[in-house]
């Protein structure tokens, strides 16, 4: 299969991240079969999905006459068996490895043997999932960052079985949708994105539980810092502007002061034992008002699509 045989896709539960990534695919142009295990699920797929969409239209993304087209290209089924005439099948079920392996197995028994299948886990083993699976070959795992109607990217890591010609077509999909995907070599827990996600938060928790900074201080020196400088050159890119002979000689002399413990900071598990869980419970590293978390999520979203802007004048 070529990524030009793909002509319809079918997306596996209607959540947060389901109902976004129905819509890259139908804005688009692909037509999407959307399922989920009840009706009132659904609904609250569609909710999200409208949101989504108007968002788009009030930041200059979506044009207010393509709403109903897009809309329409999604079609709601509650039952797998409603799944029809899908080329890219794409699961976003819980992160519970028996129900997607069943979901993949009930899959497999009713789709030929060239429909691709992919999982937007961001923590299971494509591996694991694809062991109940006779065409191991064709499934993968195709990470969209969340919220995945505003970043583009998408990381596909293959399982131990996964074709080289399955990868290269799923690649090609995702670049028809707008999407930058990455590709990982071999299977590794946590992806690219979290790996140098997480060793960031790991040093930042380190320098407050060493008493080097504040938690506001570490932040405002991620955003204020380095934050802005990575959305245009990765680290390897900033080692090379910066001279390697420069960051050879900081290397030597920092890595050796840097955390490389592999328990969780005492910060989080305090907060967690108090049930400090954050913005859900009103407080967890900070203190959380609803006029705060909006405000932010606001700055956020606001930022995303500035980036998104520019993402597609370079298109």
């Amino acid at each position: 299969m070529d990524q030009q045989d793909i002509q319809k896709i079918g997306v596996i539960g209607s959540g947060t991240m389901g109902s976004s990534i129905a819509l890259n695919f139908a804005g688009s142009g692909f037509d999407v079969d959307l399922y989920d295990i009840s009706e009132e699920a659904l609904n609250r797929g569609y909710a999200s999905l409208k949101r989504y969409m108007d968002f788009l239209v009030e930041n200059g993304l979506l044009k207010k006459e393509e709403l109903v087209p897009i809309r329409e290209r999604i079609r709601g089924c509650t039952s797998l068996e409603d799944i029809t005439d899908v080329q890219f099948i794409i699961e976003c079920a819980p992160e519970k490895l028996e129900l997607k392996q069943r979901i993949f197995k009930d899959l497999e028994k009713h789709f030929a043997d060239n429909v691709i299948f992919a999982t937007n886990t961001s923590g299971l083993s494509p591996t694991a999932i694809a062991s109940v699976l006779v065409h191991r070959e064709r499934f993968t795992a195709s990470n969209f960052w969340n919220p995945a109607h505003l970043l583009p990217l998408v990381e596909i890591m293959p399982g131990k079985d996964t074709s080289s010609e399955t990868v290269e077509v799923v690649k090609k999909l995702m670049k028809k949708i707008g999407k930058k995907p990455v590709v990982l070599k071999k299977e590794v827990p946590g992806y690219i994105g979290n790996r140098l996600q997480f060793a960031l938060l790991r040093e930042a928790l380190n320098i407050v539980d060493s008493g080097i900074a504040s938690m506001h201080d570490v932040d405002d020196a991620v955003k204020y810092g380095i934050g802005r400088r990575l959305g245009d050159t990765g680290p390897l890119e900033t080692a090379d502007l910066g001279g390697l002979h420069v960051f050879a000689a900081i290397c030597e002399s920092l890595f050796g002061e840097l955390s490389n413990t592999d328990q969780v900071s005492s910060i989080i598990l305090e907060a967690v034992k108090k049930g400090d869980l954050g913005y859900t419970t009103g407080k967890g590293i900070y203190e959380w008002s609803p006029e705060k978390f909006e405000a932010i999520q606001h700055r956020r979203e606001e930022t995303l699509v500035d980036w998104l802007k520019k993402d597609r004048k370079e298109e």
